[in-house]
């Protein structure tokens, strides 16, 4: 203890200003005091020429604090979840926060390891994206007073605070804008059934054929994941079926990439002979040799929201009843989408 106090104090007296002011700063708490950034500058290279190394294990049994949140995914190779993971990490850092980053790889069985091994790990929160399909393991984290936001997958009515996107209205809108181009037979390659993201999409899906009239045929409604492959064994499906579909609406950037391998080995082009949209905007869709027509989320908002929800939550020492965040998704219109004729289809 002598050690670190004295650390703290060189600190403060080679930058002539006090030490609860150093303390703040090494603590990620210059925002909220109002630390100048020419302060926090001098602050932290002062500390770094000294080799400054505060004792976190110590601090933290002091506390009962370790100052590190958890963040568990469903797939880190999903460019939805990693960029969220990218903004979480960030956003916890700025505050002071370490965070331990698993992946449960859509698995429920070690999404349940994973709540248990960051439980005994006695972490501050965490942020879950769960698989979706179970909810007992994640209530028991909320009996232990462990502070709980989930992202993008959330369960109605259990009062856990929750951040997503308006998948219903994303999904409506895209499937609105390919009927306004003519297409009737749309077809919807879902992702992880009896989730609530897939369920909001597929509804919003129906609805909109519902709203022009046409029928929403169930066979057109496909897959049981949100990886590549559903895409691709789905489509190469699809495009045997009687009823072949002129559009193809993939919930997940990864099932759309794999429609696209799919609809290359057939010898097909996008959008002459298949329309395709999907959800979920990455930057490099632009530079496809078809760029894609997709529905953008807030990838980098939610995890900034969900973030200081979180360390909201920590630092207040109380339970927030369910406070459901939706956040708005756009339709960004590129070139994958042909505007069909009357009587082609």
């Amino acid at each position: 203890m002598k050690s670190q106090d004295a650390t703290i104090v060189s600190v403060s007296q080679k930058v002539g200003v006090s030490v609860s002011t150093v303390s703040r700063v090494l603590n990620g708490k210059s925002e909220q005091y109002r630390i100048s950034k020419s302060t926090q500058k001098l602050i932290l290279d002062a500390a770094a020429e000294l080799n400054y190394s505060p004792n976190l294990l110590a601090r933290g049994l002091r506390l009962n604090k370790t100052n590190t949140i958890g963040y568990i995914i469903p797939d880190i190779a999903n460019p939805f979840f990693s960029r969220i993971a990218d903004n979480v990490e960030k956003h916890a850092r700025k505050k002071g926060y370490s965070v331990v980053i698993c992946n449960s790889e859509e698995e429920t069985n070690a999404e349940k390891i994973l709540v248990k091994t960051l439980a005994e790990r006695k972490i501050d929160g965490v942020i879950i994206s769960p698989v979706g399909q179970e909810i007992q393991h994640i209530l028991e984290l909320k009996e232990r007073n462990i502070p709980i936001i989930l992202i993008d997958r959330y369960f109605p009515g259990k009062e856990i605070p929750f951040v997503t996107s308006d998948n219903y209205k994303g999904a409506f809108t895209a499937v609105k804008y390919l009927i306004e181009n003519g297409h009737t037979k749309i077809a919807c390659i879902q992702g992880l059934e009896d989730t609530q993201p897939v369920f909001e999409r597929v509804r919003g899906y129906k609805d909109a054929l519902k709203e022009f009239k046409l029928e929403v045929d169930e066979d057109l409604i496909v897959g049981d994941s949100f990886s590549e492959e559903n895409g691709y064994i789905e489509t190469k499906l699809l495009l045997k079926n009687n009823k072949k579909p002129t559009a193809i609406f993939g919930l997940s950037n990864l099932i759309s990439f794999g429609a696209m391998r799919a609809l290359r080995e057939e010898g097909l082009n996008i959008p002459d002979d298949m329309s395709l949209i999907t959800f979920d905007d990455l930057p490099y869709l632009d530079y496809l040799s078809t760029p894609m027509t997709a529905v953008q989320q807030q990838g980098s908002e939610i995890g900034n929201i969900a973030t200081k929800m979180l360390i909201d939550q920590i630092e207040s020492g109380r339970n927030f009843e369910q406070e459901g965040i939706f956040l708005p998704t756009k339709l960004i219109i590129r070139s994958s989408v042909k505007k069909m004729t009357a009587g082609k289809e």
